[in-house]
């Protein structure tokens, strides 16, 4: 894949192990001509119809957050919905998703958007955006998140992941890139597992 890409990252703002990849992902844009556009896919989506439910929702919880994200990315873009996701995580008292009017008032986004998460107006976005992604990994084997890597020359290369427990900085980041995009974009690749997950380090 040539220099300079652009990586299009789906993801369920609730997953920890998701959130670790989306900070990898912006240490890989301090090392490598990366940019990043940001896309909401839903865990809710993706288990609907199972009879075990693996995240332990019956309540749908985690449509709140999603449908919040949703609402920013159709209304007011992928970049602002980067700066929503970054605060959901960051502001507040140490709860991932602390208070949604907190973040999106540290996103410089109307508090009102948080309203979306209790009404099913923008569901129709969360779907659409998350079979997106999921159209270009095909099937459902896979969760959140899901990176689609497009080079200057077009190419493409899309993978789940990569899942990790804790932050890879630096030129760390960047070999973790390189070797991703080796392995994902060889063909007839198809999935590589390293050790069972640890918890996430979050700090």
């Amino acid at each position: 894949m040539s220099d300079g890409c652009v990586a299009d990252f789906w993801f369920d703002p609730a997953c920890p192990y998701t959130w670790l990849t989306s900070r990898w992902l912006l240490e890989v844009c301090e090392v490598r001509p990366v940019e990043v556009r940001w896309h909401v896919m839903s865990l809710s989506v993706l288990n609907e119809g199972r009879e075990d439910d693996p995240e332990g929702d019956p309540e749908g919880y985690l449509w709140v957050p999603v449908r919040v994200c949703a609402a920013v990315q159709r209304d007011h873009g992928q970049e602002a919905l980067g700066r929503l996701y970054t605060a959901m995580w960051t502001t507040g008292g140490g709860d991932w998703i602390g208070d949604l009017r907190a973040a999106l008032a540290a996103a410089g986004l109307p508090v009102e958007l948080a309203e979306a998460g209790m009404s099913t107006d923008y569901d129709d976005v969360v779907r659409a955006s998350h079979a997106e992604g999921m159209s270009l990994i095909g099937g459902d084997h896979v969760g959140t998140p899901i990176v689609a890597v497009t080079g200057g020359d077009g190419e493409r290369v899309v993978f789940f992941g990569p899942v990790v427990s804790r932050l890879p900085r630096g030129e760390q980041a960047g070999r973790l890139w390189d070797g991703t995009l080796l392995v994902a974009g060889t063909p007839g690749f198809h999935e590589l597992k390293g050790r069972p997950h640890e918890e996430p380090r979050l700090d």
